[in-house]
């Protein structure tokens, strides 16, 4: 069996032009002789307007909170009415979504009485966007002479309680994917399944964080022991630089997992950061595809990718950190302290980006949140503590950075005019990072792509691509 998980992000699947393009790639798969498990997101921008709806209802604004819900169901309502013309399919479906935007309703009225929106209610509202979406997903490929059958994803992975940001039970999660998934598979049918929402084992719905289809479609991968896991979404694969700063990035055409999970973790948008793990974990590569380019190969991520003759494959871009600076010039060298500094953080659960040390201080940068008044007021009993927001980590991912003689020097010369606040390098050889403010990282990130990318390796890039664009223009 050629087992493949297609996993379709939100503009996927955003409005009917978008479903019939991904209902041809699936039908393609299917075509192919391949057996696809797809996993859908919900609708472009479902679920900010679903935690909108909760945090109007939350405050007390039960009109607001279900104006936000009406027009959704119009939007879902719509969706369905272009893409399925049996009479009878379409008035199941309308039934369904009504039904669902009931139960919803029912909800953020409760929500509006006690107004008090906990983990759990925000992730059983979340959920409806996934939950609607591959239905409809499911209807339309139906219509359209794909064999499919819908799986509610609550059924097949399974997550402790954290709710809002779950953490997945392999071992249930294969287990439910054998029982409810590898039936169908058997009988050529291709199941449909939301991501990003899942059950505790009481049954109670959870959630996997934001991103977390994705993490969901690897998951579904790594328990069925599939050929591939495919990430569809509206880009043509990883890039050298976001497109969107540096107009003549490049496409990778290859990158291994360690790669792939640096950029994910340190702002590349393409993947989630915990996509990765359960490929690595049965070495399942995984191809990041554009639902809008459906011919562009993407980019493959594979366990060692070829050696590349340039010195950096990507630079990433994480906003919207803050340096905390913590000077206690008795205390740094003594016995526990930096235990006691990180516990402070691990209380507020607080991730840490990047750490720097010199004999009397301590800094450390983090995403900017609500916890930082309460985080410098917990450490201010261990030292002096300052923070500065707005400020914007660059990492740049390649090869045995830590063993290419003088690539440090070319990296800041190329940025001499930006000023440095903190550097790391050596913790990792494909990692080298920095901070710098947050309005410097658009420049930084051109001034660098400039200088690294002029005479691109062929073979891990799609040099092709660039030099049809610059025609374009010429």
């Amino acid at each position: 069996m050629k087992l493949v998980v297609m996993k379709f992000g939100g503009t996927s699947v955003e409005d009917a032009a978008a479903i019939e393009r991904t209902a041809a790639i699936v039908a393609g798969r299917v075509a192919s002789g391949k057996n696809p498990v797809v996993v859908v997101s919900a609708m472009a921008k479902v679920t900010d307007q679903l935690l909108r709806a909760a945090a109007a209802a939350a405050a007390g604004d039960r009109i607001g909170a279900l104006a936000i819900s009406s027009r959704l169901r119009a939007r879902h309502r719509d969706t369905s009415a272009e893409l399925v013309n049996d009479e009878a399919a379409a008035a199941a479906l309308v039934q369904l979504i009504d039904g669902k935007f009931d139960a919803l309703d029912e909800v953020l009225r409760g929500l509006s009485a006690i107004r008090e929106l906990t983990p759990r209610i925000s992730d059983q509202i979340v959920s409806y966007g996934e939950r609607l979406s591959s239905q409809i997903v499911a209807a339309a490929f139906s219509e359209r002479g794909v064999d499919v059958s819908h799986v509610d994803a609550r059924q097949v992975i399974v997550t402790n309680s954290e709710f809002q940001k779950a953490v997945p039970l392999d071992d249930a999660i294969e287990k439910r994917a054998a029982e409810k998934l590898s039936p169908l598979l058997a009988q050529g049918k291709v199941p449909i399944m939301g991501g990003f929402i899942a059950s505790n084992e009481e049954g109670l719905t959870t959630t996997l964080g934001r991103g977390g289809s994705d993490l969901t479609g690897a998951l579904v991968g790594s328990a069925l022991n599939a050929e591939t896991i495919e990430i569809w979404t509206d880009v043509d694969g990883i890039m050298t630089a976001d497109p969107r700063v540096c107009p003549d990035a490049l496409r990778v055409k290859v990158i291994s997992f360690e790669e792939a999970a640096e950029l994910a973790y340190f702002g590349a948008k393409v993947l989630h950061p915990a996509t990765i793990l359960p490929a690595v974990k049965k070495n399942i590569p995984v191809l990041v595809l554009n639902s809008r380019n459906a011919g562009c190969e993407g980019t493959r991520i594979i366990s060692v990718a070829p050696h590349c003759n340039s010195p950096f494959k990507s630079i990433a871009v994480k906003r919207k950190l803050t340096i905390i600076d913590i000077v206690a010039s008795r205390m740094l060298m003594s016995h526990g302290y930096m235990s006691k500094v990180f516990a402070v953080f691990d209380k507020h659960k607080c991730a840490v980006d990047m750490v720097s040390t010199s004999e009397v201080s301590v800094s450390l940068s983090v995403d900017s949140n609500a916890s930082l008044p309460a985080i410098a007021a917990d450490l201010s009993g261990l030292a002096d503590v300052k923070y500065e927001g707005k400020k914007a980590l660059v990492c740049m991912v390649g090869e045995d950075i830590r063993g290419q003689n003088g690539i440090a020097a070319q990296v800041f010369n190329a940025i001499r005019h930006v000023n440095v606040r903190m550097i790391s390098q050596g913790a990792s050889e494909i990692n080298m990072s920095f901070m710098i403010e947050e309005d410097d990282a658009d420049e930084a990130v051109r001034s660098l792509h400039a200088a690294f990318f002029k005479e691109p390796d062929p073979e891990i890039f799609d040099v092709e691509a660039r030099k049809q664009l610059l025609a374009s223009f010429s």
